[in-house]
């Protein structure tokens, strides 16, 4: 069986996140993206905890489903039964280690109530674990992996989105260059690795220090809409040990990811957003990271980090490595009707769509183009650019989100006429 995992979310107890990030609205949210298994995020906040242990109920090993079942976006159906939720949670720790600051966030698996619980104590005892979803601790992150492994023996931590560049594992304002200078004595015990928006197993697969990493993408959403911008496949049993077996060893059933272009993401170039400079790293090196507007150093992005670290020119991937790059369906159909994505005739259109294929991530992969053009010929011709990876680039900077289209302004100037189909039809 094939199934696809979002496993890093965040509950309205966290700061900037909706709330409607309750478990109904992921369950309803996960449903219309095609996800099987959802991560709860936040189980360190302790009423988030306690609502989760109020309305979810045990499924497979591990694993946990809504005690109701849930209920699906107006206008759509349930699409594969209930999805399934599995305990976690983001730990923002800053601490200083061989002569630095440091801002590492790492997610930690648990597979039950008692074992969240039992991690919670341990924490609370550190710090305050009830100011924000995401608690910020002063906690070397190595201590962090011991307490997960004294209270929970078959929960694992992964590192997040591990090259931002202010709070990540080799993030260039704050992070390591070895993850064994990270996590010392236990670094055996980490086993996967979190891509970010940012970057893609194309630019980490050319270091051969990561090479015998999984690694996983996940949405890190605020908001439900934007439940699976990444995801992870999988077709192994759908359970919490089968998932940790599978990040383990790829072969029992980890299949890859479905990624971000990752010059989307906010930190993929160089750059000072209030001055209006990005850089990519040669020019950055040229100017030697000075911002030429305001004389300070600009904030090195992801790319440049990873070119940092690497030690191959072209990526050398595991036989298991699998990776697709994808757009949101909301920003395709904003890009084609010419509005933004919170537009009447986007939405409109959007939920037509799922109306009728079930899952957004179907649409997108799966999809008969010669079904897709009895909609919209422009449709047909942007999904059969973007399975192709025919796409225009903008990368982000300095926490400015890039931009990825189909179709250049000359190209939408000439489909005027059916952007204005679109738009009266769906408003």
């Amino acid at each position: 069986m094939n199934w696809l995992a979002d496993l890093h979310i965040h509950s309205p107890y966290s700061r900037a996140t909706s709330q409607k990030s309750d478990l109904f609205g992921l369950a309803a949210w996960a449903m219309a993206k095609g996800l099987t298994l959802v991560g709860t995020g936040d189980f360190t906040h302790p009423a988030w905890l306690a609502h989760l242990e109020k309305e979810l109920a045990p499924a497979e090993e591990g694993l946990f489903r809504l005690r109701q079942p849930p209920t699906p976006l107006p206008g759509l159906t349930v699409q594969g039964g209930s999805p399934r939720f599995i305990l976690t949670a983001e730990v923002s720790s800053i601490y200083k280690k061989a002569g630095k600051t440091r801002k590492i966030h790492n997610l930690l698996f648990v597979p039950s109530f008692a074992e969240a619980k039992a991690v919670n104590r341990r924490l609370a005892t550190i710090g305050n674990i009830a100011s924000d979803g995401r608690p910020i601790l002063g906690l070397d992150a190595r201590n962090l992996l011991e307490i997960l492994l004294e209270e929970s023996p078959t929960g694992f931590l992964v590192p997040a989105h591990i090259w931002t560049p202010w709070f990540s594992l080799f993030g260039s304002k704050s992070g390591f260059d070895r993850l064994e200078d990270c996590f010392e004595d236990l670094s055996s015990h980490v086993f996967a690795l979190e891509t970010g928006l940012s970057s893609d197993p194309a630019m980490i697969r050319r270091i051969s220090s990561l090479d015998r990493y999984s690694l996983i993408s996940n949405s890190d959403c605020h908001s439900p809409s934007k439940l699976g911008r990444e995801a992870n496949c999988f077709s192994c049993g759908i359970s919490f040990p089968a998932l940790k077996a599978a990040l383990q060893d790829p072969a029992l059933g980890f299949q890859g990811t479905l990624e971000f272009y990752p010059d989307e993401g906010k930190y993929h170039l160089d750059g000072h957003r209030n001055c209006n400079v990005v850089f990519t790293p040669e020019q950055t090196a040229q100017a030697k990271g000075i911002c030429p507007v305001c004389g300070k150093g600009v904030t090195v992005g992801v790319l440049n980090r990873v070119q940092e670290l690497a030690d191959r020119v072209e990526p050398l991937y595991r036989a298991q490595d699998q990776f697709q790059s994808l757009i949101p369906l909301e920003e395709i159909l904003a890009e084609l009707i010419g509005q933004g994505m919170t537009a009447k005739a986007v939405q409109g259109l959007y939920f037509h769509l799922l109306a009728r294929q079930g899952a957004e991530f179907t649409l997108l992969r799966h999809w008969p183009l010669e079904e897709a053009e009895q909609v919209s010929p422009l449709l047909a011709e942007a999904l059969r650019r973007l399975r192709a990876g025919q796409v225009h680039r903008q990368g982000g900077f300095d926490g400015e989100f890039g931009r990825i289209t189909l179709f250049t302004p000359l190209e939408l100037a000439a489909e005027a006429a059916e952007q204005k189909r679109l738009r009266q039809r769906f408003r």
